[in-house]
């Protein structure tokens, strides 16, 4: 018998040829997850007895030879050195630079030195991204990603100059020190206009640069950013500066001009757009450098507000700048942990963070929501004031919004639903009609709004009596602490969104089935988007003399609350077509709810306004409901069938 044909010999030849093979391609990824597998052909020769089997070893996935280990996420970034785009953000910041410098307005200066710190905040980006080019290009192309997302907000921000420079709110750069109407720009303006527009340019140029490369499989981590970054968006919108300076009158962003309010909500928008582009970001270091180049760009807007009130002491240092850097902080913090998820066995074995505290924080968030809308609800939304000339106090008094019960009825609703989402029995479907009704707090919550905005837009009143004391009283009206609370339930409405949608995912990768629902359910759910638009785009309740705000006439502050509310509605009913049968049914369940939480207003807001009989909003959103319910039920039963 000859030696050829005995297993041991042949195991060897096996190994040996093994090495050879790849040693003739070194760049292939296969070679290092061949020498890391225990069970190779060439460790089987140094067994007791010298005996291997001539077939490959069994392999979770295969034979190994034909299906190799995948390499990690994070491995090196194969992305050439992001010259072109590294150049633009150094020529941008230099000109952001000389800009703080170099007066935007020969007819008002800064409110303090600020250029030493605007410089900082221009220069240290750019001189991180140069830094990195060499050694992680995917690191300083994804910090001039950030960057450039906010370039266009900053850049229509820092329009209001040339527009009216005395209604800017930027201390930092323009603070006049006496009336003017209007004021020139000067040649810092036009160094701010270029530095933004080379920053934006180099992320086009960044873009170009890594748009070939794959996403990375799991980040769930990441799925924190945009969650943060609207935190942040809403502390970018509220007032920058508390001022004592008769000539510099801080306001928000809503109660200012366009120009800057232009600025600010692209700014709100780009910040959470851009965290969550971060999820499909081409490669691992890539989306850190995207996060950090996020609160690089956020800095630069939050930090001189700060820094203009703990140095001026006619300003205050007010909490929405605060909010927005403390969370572009923990979004820039994110840049330094995993961001993706290392293979293992088998993808069930990750996970972290685990369902159980994405669940948990969207419970909790949507209880916080209700706590804020109910206090909304009871406190005044308006606060009357009349001080007559000889009074010594003025007299005061409060108005609260026809719409407070129906603000009540949705809060009541999120709370229900937020709570079953914290039980562990409940929480799988609890949390996508939670993922549904939190709109109900945008639709309620902005018919409350109205009240008090509409109240204090008309700004002081005269008349009501007052000839006892031979002169006529003067009324106030401000927003109480009411509107306060329906707004900060508002905010926590969209944080409870945004929650409610990364739960879904983790949720998803953690399903093991991946049935869609049932055909059956498509002429239901159809028929409920089409009634549920028709439904909230007409009147509800008729009152003689009263217009109802809708979707397209009589556009007003509750018109934003019912374009809300029509998007998320049928976005539920499409999602719920495309989903596994039980998530498609709570889907569906919490379209229903809110279209019936509309259908409510005749009682809930028309009973107090007077005589109110209901409307063909009214029959079309009730028939709305009843659709969605039976998708509902029909997805619910599919489900059953399929267990």
């Amino acid at each position: 018998m000859t030696t050829a044909g005995r297993p041991e010999n042949s195991s060897t030849t096996a190994a040996a040829a093994r090495p050879a093979a790849t040693a003739t391609h070194p760049e292939n990824s296969s070679t290092t997850a061949a020498a890391a597998r225990p069970e190779g052909a060439s460790a089987a020769a140094g067994r007791p007895g010298g005996a291997a089997p001539a077939a490959t070893p069994t392999h979770p996935r295969g034979p190994a030879t034909d299906h190799p280990d995948p390499v990690p996420t994070w491995a090196e970034d194969d992305i050439p050195k992001p010259t072109v785009p590294v150049a633009l953000t150094a020529l941008g910041a230099l000109a952001l630079t000389v800009a703080a410098i170099v007066h935007i307005s020969p007819a008002a200066a800064p409110g303090f030195t600020s250029w030493p710190w605007l410089a900082l905040l221009a220069l240290a980006p750019a001189a991180a991204a140069a830094g990195l080019a060499s050694r992680r290009p995917g690191l300083a192309n994804g910090l001039v990603l950030g960057l450039a997302a906010l370039a266009p907000g900053r850049l229509v921000l820092d329009l209001q100059f040339a527009v009216n420079g005395p209604l800017a709110i930027r201390p930092e750069l323009y603070f006049p020190d006496r009336f003017i109407g209007g004021s020139a720009v000067g040649a810092g303006f036009w160094l701010l206009v270029a530095g933004h527009l080379l920053t934006g340019a180099a992320g086009v140029a960044a873009a170009r640069a890594g748009r070939s490369y794959e996403e990375p499989e799991r980040r769930r981590w990441r799925l924190l950013a945009p969650l943060l970054a609207v935190t942040a968006s809403v502390g970018l919108l509220t007032a920058p500066v508390g001022s004592d300076n008769g000539f510099l009158l801080a306001r928000a962003a809503f109660e200012g001009p366009w120009p800057a309010l232009g600025g600010y909500l692209l700014l709100a928008a780009a910040l959470p757009l851009a965290a969550a582009l971060a999820l499909a970001a081409p490669s691992e270091r890539t989306g850190r450098g995207m996060l950090l180049g996020l609160a690089a760009g956020a800095a630069a807007v939050a930090v001189p507000p700060v820094l203009a009130g703990l140095l001026r002491d006619d300003l205050h240092v007010t909490w929405g700048p605060v909010l927005a850097l403390a969370a572009t902080a923990l979004v820039g913090g994110l840049a330094f942990t995993r961001l993706s998820e290392k293979p293992q066995d088998t993808e069930r074995d990750v996970t972290i963070p685990g369902v159980f505290w994405w669940r948990l924080t969207t419970g909790l968030l949507g209880l916080a929501t209700a706590v804020a809308a109910l206090v909304g609800t009871f406190a005044p939304q308006v606060a009357v004031s009349a001080l007559n000339p000889g009074a010594t106090t003025p007299s005061t008094a409060a108005a609260e919004s026809p719409a407070r019960w129906f603000l009540l009825v949705a809060a009541l609703l999120v709370a229900v639903v937020a709570a079953l989402t914290l039980v562990p029995g409940t929480a799988g479907k609890a949390r996508p009609v939670l993922g549904v009704t939190w709109a109900g707090i945008v639709l309620a919550g902005t018919a409350v709004l109205n009240t008090a905005l509409t109240a204090t837009q008309a700004g002081n009143l005269a008349g009501f009596g007052g000839a006892d004391v031979g002169a006529t009283p003067v009324f106030t009206y401000d927003l109480g602490a009411g509107a306060a609370w329906t707004f900060a339930a508002l905010v926590l409405a969209a944080l409870t969104a945004l929650a409610a949608v990364g739960t879904g995912v983790v949720e998803r990768e953690d399903a093991g089935e991946r049935t869609e629902a049932g055909k059956d359910v498509l002429t239901p759910v159809v028929a409920g988007a089409v009634l549920a638009v028709a439904g909230f785009g007409l009147p509800v309740f008729n009152v003689p003399g009263y217009v109802a705000p809708g979707l397209w006439s009589n556009l007003d502050t509750p018109s934003w609350g019912l374009w809300t509310t029509v998007v998320v509605v049928v976005g539920a009913a499409a999602l719920a077509v495309r989903s596994r049968p039980k998530p498609a049914a709570a889907l569906l369940t919490g379209a229903a709810l809110l279209a019936a939480l509309h259908a409510a207003e005749l009682p809930l807001v028309g009973g107090g306004l007077g005589d109110a009989s209901p409307a063909t909003g009214f029959w079309l959103t009730l028939a709305a409901a009843a659709a969605l319910l039976v998708a509902a039920g029909l997805s619910a039963a599919g489900g059953r069938r399929g267990a």
